[in-house]
């Protein structure tokens, strides 16, 4: 009834969406500060920086994520609740239709203000063509998929690839092995020219 819509991505892509990669990096720095030091107990402190997360002031929407979505604070008391009248889901839709338009708009506006900031100091992506041969960076490769026993010794790169077909202009689908175990299509910025 909202009109929301799914949007897929993959690892390694933050261009695609940079909002859930800061998300994220808001709820890791969050599940650091308390997980214990063997980091096993985890999963303990998910509804409780879900709940944090959900309940905070945001600059850019001037309200929290959990009253963008329910219209309301939640609560954060044991008060028996009072008795209020229901509303109309008509005018509940219409209610969270405005807001999530009000939300939409900060947002939108907020992402242009950031992408003006980045692409300030952001170089053109290279351009591949179909059949050029490249290199793999090994960066965020686990040592368990290169069969290495450190990581500081793994080769920094791997290859050569051919490139198969051109995704987007930071994205490409790479001719690769089975054995590699990694998605096909890859982001520019982890391949240089062989």
């Amino acid at each position: 009834m909202l009109g929301i819509k799914t949007k897929l991505f993959m690892a390694y892509h933050p261009q695609i969406d940079g909002q859930t990669e800061r998300t994220n990096q808001e709820l890791e720095q969050y599940l650091r500060m308390y997980v214990d030091h063997r980091q096993n107990n985890w999963s303990e402190w998910l509804a409780t920086a879900e709940f944090a997360f959900n309940n905070k002031l945001y600059t850019t929407t001037k309200s929290s994520p959990f009253k963008v979505n329910y219209g309301r604070e939640p609560r954060t008391s044991f008060d028996i609740k009072k008795k209020r009248k229901h509303v109309k889901t008509e005018e509940f839709v219409k209610e969270m239709k405005n807001r999530y338009e009000e939300a939409k708009t900060a947002l939108v506006k907020s992402q242009k203000e950031m992408k003006r900031y980045v692409n300030r100091n952001r170089k053109k992506a290279k351009e591949y063509r179909v059949g050029d041969k490249v290199l793999i960076s090994t960066k965020d490769f686990p040592m368990e998929l290169m069969k290495r026993a450190m990581k500081k010794l793994m080769e920094k790169y791997i290859g050569p690839y051919v490139v198969k077909k051109i995704i987007l202009e930071n994205a490409v689908e790479l001719e690769l092995p089975a054995v590699l175990r990694i998605h096909l299509v890859v982001n520019v910025r982890r391949i240089v020219k062989y």
